[in-house]
């Protein structure tokens, strides 16, 4: 047998094949040198030595510029490898089905573009962008239900980071172009250029699920957790396709009877587990709760959330729940919180035409020792705007 078969070896070489593919090394001549290695490569290999890249030092940002050099050189084994593809009415399935249908928007928009006048197809491509928008429940989905599964599957999951970076590489892409498309005045050499990378990073990021991810998470996700997730996927739209029929799910009064008669006691009152949690979903604001380990333990669900949230997300390390590029915020914040030499952090930003505001507590007991942070964030568009008083009630009005 083959000493590429084995798994250690293969990584190995495929990694040195990599590296000095990033580093300017001839095509032909490596991919001669390390053909074995290449013949036998899989797509859990790709994760692996992404990975291990990462470990290395390499930053996100050079392995995002180079992985599409090395996928292609891969491309046919990587299109041969056999796995079982999802069965209908699955997680999977529609993540796979909503890909068809966003490669086909693609293409339509080539089409339009075959016309050769950008300023005479202006409105109709601002349109099929803004359409193409709508991909971002996909990546949503991605990131809060597949991501977090597949950290708890995988030895090594750092490469999904790499991912993560490339949905908002995407989503700033589309948003550039839409600008540039609502402009009375259009460049158009430069948006051919802007939609000329559009395509190849959107391009590229659905041939990486279906060549990479999609089979790595068939193999190492059971069938249970795939109904799971297929249940938590449903908090979100279903991109370009019909929403399917929602399978039954346990009613979660029922989950609480268990427990509800054991009450919540304090010197300030009692509560039963199904009124402490109506309460907090009643309030206006999206509350998670992350421990002194990092680890997420509890969020919310108010009827309008600002950030997507799922329940695959319970017990992941918050880092992971971040894009590479901010992860380093949320490590200063957590720095600052456990050495005690912060207490909160506030940010600010306008979200679909909302003042969002975003605050992180640090959770102390009364020794003053850290036990985590809360995270809440506020829709506080009216209160800015408040002015004077009201001591009445104005229900009337």
């Amino acid at each position: 047998m083959s000493e590429y078969l084995t798994s250690e070896k293969r990584v190995k070489d495929l990694l040195e094949f990599s590296n000095k593919m990033m580093h300017g090394g001839k095509g032909v001549e490596l991919i001669k040198e390390y053909q074995d290695a290449i013949n036998h490569v899989t797509p859990n290999d790709m994760l692996k030595l992404e990975d291990m890249q990462i470990e290395a030092d390499v930053s996100v940002t050079k392995i995002k510029g180079e992985v599409d050099k090395v996928i292609n050189v891969f491309f046919k084994k990587l299109s041969d490898y056999k796995w079982d593809k999802p069965k209908e009415n699955t997680f999977l399935y529609y993540l796979i089905k909503e890909n068809e249908a966003f490669s086909k928007k693609l293409n339509d928009i080539k089409v339009i573009l075959k016309k050769g006048n950008l300023k005479s197809s202006k409105n109709e491509l601002l349109v099929s962008f803004k359409e193409l928008t709508k991909i971002e429940s996909h990546y949503v989905k991605k990131e809060n239900i597949l991501f977090p599964y597949l950290e708890n599957k995988l030895e090594r999951y750092h490469a999904l980071n790499v991912m993560w970076s490339l949905h908002d590489d995407a989503r700033k892409k589309l948003k550039i172009i839409i600008k540039m498309l609502e402009e009375t005045n259009i460049d158009e050499k430069k948006l051919q250029i802007e939609i000329g990378e559009a395509f190849f990073l959107l391009f590229g990021l659905i041939q990486k699920e279906n060549l990479i991810v999609y089979p790595v998470a068939s193999e190492v996700i059971n069938e249970k957790d795939f109904e799971k997730m297929h249940l938590q996927s449903f908090e979100y739209e279903f991109a370009f396709i019909d929403t399917p029929k929602k399978p039954e799910e346990a009613n979660e009064e029922n989950l609480l009877a268990d427990f509800n008669e054991y009450l919540l006691k304090t010197d300030t009152g009692m509560l039963t587990a199904e009124q402490v949690l109506l309460t907090l979903n009643t309030l206006p604001l999206d509350i998670t709760v992350v421990d002194e380990n990092n680890k997420v333990r509890f969020f919310s669900k108010p009827d309008e959330r600002f950030f997507p949230r799922s329940p695959a997300i319970i017990g992941r390390d918050v880092k992971n729940c971040h894009p590479p590029e901010s992860v380093h915020i949320v490590e200063k914040i957590l720095e600052a919180f456990k050495n005690g030499e912060k207490d909160t952090a506030k940010f600010w930003l306008t979200l679909k035409g909302k003042f969002i505001l975003i605050q992180y507590f640090a959770i102390r007991n009364n020794k003053n020792e850290y036990k985590g942070v809360i995270e809440v964030s506020q829709d506080v568009t009216e209160i800015r705007n408040l002015e004077g008083t009201q001591t009445l009630l104005d229900w009337d009005k």
